[in-house]
């Protein structure tokens, strides 16, 4: 049914005006980065409370750093597989509460990694291995 006469046949709009439409996208644009802000985080919360004053504590690491090719590393000193538990046992007795932090390559050797392990179990030392937060 067209209910226009012959003469007043118009024709399809060729143009496309595309700033009407890049400031609904800008418009959108701010919206979405304005309210994602207000989005909360979904945790625990804990209230933590304050102190007047703070005590200041000496922590101490004993580093042991292990490279790919297996190469030890005691306090960023180089010290022979032989050696470790000696060098370890020695920065343990300077430190007697120090922390063992194990800075292993991800290719490095299990083994490698064991044995600084055992070292420490062995001194009764508090361990950590040291890691990279992953990317997301």
């Amino acid at each position: 049914m067209n209910f226009r006469s012959e003469s007043e046949v118009k024709k399809p709009l060729t143009l496309f005006a595309a700033a009407g439409l890049t400031d609904i996208v800008l418009l959108l644009l701010i919206f979405f980065l304005l309210t994602s802000s207000f989005v909360t985080n979904f945790g625990i919360r804990i209230d933590i409370p304050r102190a007047e004053t703070a005590a200041v504590t000496d922590q101490h690491f004993v580093n042991v750093s292990i490279t790919r090719d297996g190469s030890f590393y005691v306090m960023g000193d180089p010290v022979p597989r032989a050696n470790v538990a000696a060098s370890i046992r020695e920065q343990h007795q300077r430190h007697p509460g120090a922390t063992l932090v194990v800075r292993a390559d991800k290719n490095a050797i299990i083994d490698d990694a064991v044995h600084v392990m055992n070292i420490g179990k062995a001194l009764n030392m508090n361990m950590m291995m040291a890691t990279e937060r992953a990317s997301r």
